[in-house]
């Protein structure tokens, strides 16, 4: 446990304004993803977000991720699929957001004590994600620029999304597919070359701590993703020896980061190495949309640095945490287009920390409140019981 020092302080209370002048937007009265920029209810974004609102003790806030919550289930799919705007049953599509709704509507039913709260919704997507996994086992399948990643390339079975199946399965008691999800992904991933008959592919990395980016049949990346490793510790993938070497290598990566002039900030990238034009993964639209070191392909988020926190938290890595978390309170000030003290911004360009997205972002300011509560305590809200439930 460690008292926030006065700058935390001073911050927590600026993430609380933020969310509070977010709670209602012009979509329905539903919470926007950012104070000026994005107006629309994202449902990944308030999703995460829902983790740092339900920390506070804001009714304003409970009563925010509530509603969300009802008008995705009011919008669901008849076949289970929550779609990617809380307001817009059309919007569809993303691999990410109906593991994200129950993860939310655990949370929620956690704060709440409302044990049952949208029951049908949750059977429904529950039922959605059982069909999603392409060889009739637990572990699912994605289609490129499906998850929150809408300008990077992830195919196949993505860690982010299998993370967080892991941590709704084990939320809702799913506990025997949840142990067979978990010893898949812990499975090495199958490179190049032939594949051998009943050799599920996974996403261990030989040598290394941390899990591959995706894998499918002989293809696979293993460039690094910062928020699908963190959530991997945080709800009980990685084993505990296994989460604290992780931490340890994304804290001794980012020094050679630094030193190579890649990194100018003292958080983590989400994603290295970067994919620079000569590489073979290279596409030709990261030229505009995801150049080295900016936004999907190595920028650096403060929601993800937030899990990353966490997830040191999780690992039993206390002054890791401590530390990261002090860098992201000095992160979450600069603005780029709005003359406010705290920015909450987007994302920040690695080499030379430009601040590059939008500003006040819920995510943003959510997930810095749920960090603010994990070093505060020692301990993660609403996901210690899925590390403790996990087998070895």
């Amino acid at each position: 446990m460690a008292k926030l020092d006065r700058p935390a302080q001073e911050a927590r209370e600026a993430a609380l304004e933020v969310l509070l002048h977010n709670a209602r937007g012009p979509c329905r009265g539903l919470p926007r993803t950012a104070g000026w920029g994005y107006p629309e209810p994202y449902t990944r974004d308030i999703m995460i977000a829902a983790l740092g609102m339900l920390t506070s003790d804001s009714e304003r806030l409970h009563d925010a991720v509530r509603r969300t919550l009802e008008a995705l289930a009011h919008n669901q799919s008849p076949l289970g699929h929550i779609p990617s705007l809380a307001h817009d049953r059309d919007e569809r599509g993303a691999s990410d957001t109906t593991p994200l709704f129950l993860i939310g509507l655990a949370a929620y039913r956690q704060a709440s004590g409302q044990r049952g709260f949208l029951e049908e919704a949750a059977r429904k997507a529950l039922r959605w994600m059982e069909y999603q996994a392409p060889d009739d086992e637990v572990m699912v399948a994605q289609q490129p620029t499906s998850d929150w990643r809408d300008e990077q390339w992830v195919q196949g079975y993505g860690l982010y999304v299998n993370s967080l199946v892991h941590g709704h399965l084990r939320l809702f008691g799913c506990h025997e597919r949840a142990d067979r999800l978990r010893a898949l992904m812990n499975r090495f991933d199958v490179r190049g070359g032939r594949r051998q008959r009943h050799v599920h592919e996974g996403l261990a990395v030989p040598h290394k701590p941390y899990y591959a980016l995706w894998s499918y049949k002989a293809y696979n990346s293993e460039r690094f993703d910062l928020l699908g490793n963190s959530l991997a510790v945080l709800l009980g993938i990685a084993s505990p020896t296994r989460a604290q070497r992780l931490i340890a290598w994304v804290e001794a990566e980012c020094k050679v980061l630094r030193a190579g002039g890649d990194l100018a900030l003292d958080l983590p990238p989400n994603f290295f190495p970067y994919i620079r034009p000569e590489d073979p993964d290279w596409r030709p639209r990261y030229e505009t949309y995801g150049r080295p070191g900016e936004y999907h392909n190595g920028g650096v988020w403060p929601f993800i640095c937030g899990f990353y926190v966490a997830a040191a938290v999780a690992a039993g890595r206390p002054r890791i945490a401590e530390r990261n978390f002090e860098a992201l309170t000095r992160l979450v000030r600069p603005a780029r287009d709005h003359d406010v003290e705290f920015g909450f911004n987007e994302w920040f360009r690695a080499q030379d920390a430009q601040v590059a997205g939008q500003d006040w972002q819920t995510w943003s300011a959510a997930m810095y409140l749920y960090a603010a509560r994990c070093v505060e305590t020692g301990r993660t809200p609403f996901l210690e019981e899925v590390r403790r439930r996990k087998t070895d």
